[in-house]
């Protein structure tokens, strides 16, 4: 099973696949004119504006959805893998994906915002809505949505679990099993209790947890002041061949980097513009911008924190392709949360295991919460016009049996079936945003004129010339109708 699985490892995440990324995230950073630097303090601003309704919530709260899922077991074990495998200079190219992935991440949301419906009384939106109405094309739509189904009620939530499970088991002696079973009352607590639910328990979690983790990583740096040119001058050069030890593994680097990098921030993954699509904004682009930084929130700030602090307190192995080990400073560890244990545990003794462990429970729980909104979205795009109560409930069942039984399995069968269920999405979504981006660049066009007028924007897709966009022409003259 691990072999057939690994296979499809292998194939969905071959060079062709870090190339499509690594393109159309250039692409979009291109034609949009560098937003991810132009505008970063529209992002910062749109953040904390606009306000939940009825239907929809807050930019904020779609953000920390958004994060949720974005924020989890790869900012911990996936970094830690990277290094691993890959060598310090992986974290050089993790970097440069989420540089470039910033602008993948604006297209995506901005697409799932123009295109979104009001359904059911409240948002939905994401890659099948706006492949279905951008681009006309309903199986693809379909095809989409059932892979999203599949790797985030099945295969994907399984990783976090399993890294919860076996922080908790290292930690604090708590049996896999007794861990599965607190997480599916916890979950299922959440996740019956609808989108608004997820959206205020992420709110208050995730910013906690980030700024929580975040700040260890700064003293753990402070305490190795010391090592900051060593360390920095390590990650590029390791990048670019052009250090001693780790030249010859400069292939593994960007395959690691990329891969983990895509793993852990989601662009172009597709995830992220479920959340976006529920956020009440008076114009896609205000939400694309946000969902833009969070890319950087996720890996700028979170998965260089477990870098630095592995990297800094050199708490780390390194294995080359042949098995061999290039660096070896903890024999016989296994790549993962136990690097940053080990880290931690230089500066702060004994106290290590237990916060790695608190850590994962927080930033994992909350990504499986984001994986059933992701899911349902989907479930409901299959639904329309028909009963969910029932698809909802087994959606429900699925996923909560699904978090039971990866706290108790392999690791690394675990961490091969999500890289399956990953890899099916991301080749999906970019191809589809690789064709329908040209909304969101007039969306974005359409913002920054307003901006300059000095008025908050406001969408006129029918104006812009944008079909299908049938949500925002009936809020749009909604509004005309009120004002007159």
């Amino acid at each position: 099973m691990e072999d057939i699985v690994n296979g499809l490892v292998n194939i969905l995440w071959s060079s062709p696949m870090l190339y499509l990324v690594l393109g159309a995230g250039l692409f979009f950073s291109i034609i949009t004119r560098f937003l991810q630097v132009r505008l970063i303090k529209d992002m910062v601003v749109q953040m904390f504006k606009g306000k939940s309704s009825e239907a929809g919530v807050s930019s904020f709260q779609a953000l920390s959805i958004a994060l949720s899922g974005r924020v989890g077991t790869g900012n911990i074990a996936g970094t830690a893998t990277a290094i691993a495998f890959g060598g310090p200079g992986a974290v050089f190219w993790m970097w440069m994906i989420a540089f470039i992935g910033a602008g993948s991440a604006y297209v995506e949301s901005t697409l799932a915002q123009i295109y979104k419906v009001k359904q059911d009384g409240q948002y939905r939106g994401g890659p099948a809505y706006f492949i279905e109405k951008g681009l006309g094309w309903k199986w693809y739509g379909v095809l989409f949505a059932f892979a999203a189904i599949l790797a985030m009620a099945v295969l994907m939530p399984g990783i976090q679990s399993n890294s919860i499970a076996v922080g908790l088991e290292n930690a604090l002696g708590v049996s896999p099993t007794i861990t599965g079973i607190i997480l599916i009352v916890l979950l299922g607590a959440i996740i019956f209790g609808g989108v608004k639910r997820i959206a205020h328990v992420a709110q208050l979690v995730v910013p906690f947890m980030a700024l929580g983790y975040v700040l260890l990583s700064i003293i753990i740096v402070f305490m190795n002041i010391e090592k900051i040119p060593e360390v920095l001058s390590l990650i590029f050069k390791s990048a670019f061949a052009a250090d001693s030890m780790f030249g010859g593994i400069v292939g593994s680097a960007i395959s690691w980097g990329i891969k983990r990098g895509i793993y852990s921030n989601e662009a172009g993954q597709g995830t992220g513009p479920h959340a976006a699509a529920a956020a009440e904004v008076s114009h896609p682009a205000k939400q694309g911008l946000v969902q833009a930084f969070s890319v950087y929130i996720d890996t700028l700030l979170v998965c260089s924190a477990t870098a630095f602090m592995i990297l800094f307190t050199g708490m780390y192995n390194v294995q080359a392709p042949d098995k061999s080990f290039i660096v070896n400073n903890l024999p016989g560890i296994e790549a993962g949360p136990k690097f940053t244990q080990a880290a931690i545990e230089t500066v702060f003794p004994g106290f290590g295991a237990g916060f790695v462990a608190i850590a994962l429970f927080f930033f994992a729980f909350t990504t499986i919460m984001a994986y059933y909104y992701i899911a349902e979205t989907n479930i409901a795009y299959l639904t329309r016009k028909q009963h969910s109560k029932w698809p909802m409930f087994a959606l429900k069942v699925v996923i909560l049996a699904a978090t039971f039984y990866g706290s108790v399995k392999n690791a690394s069968l675990a961490w091969a079936l999500g890289d399956v269920g990953l890899g099916i999405m991301v080749w999906l979504n970019v191809i589809a945003i690789l064709i329908l981006f040209k909304p969101a660049i007039i969306a974005l066009k359409d913002y920054e004129e307003q901006k300059k007028q000095g008025l908050d924007p406001v969408f006129d897709p029918e104006k812009l010339g944008i079909k299908n966009a049938d949500y925002w022409v009936e809020e749009y003259n909604h509004k005309k109708d009120t004002v007159s």
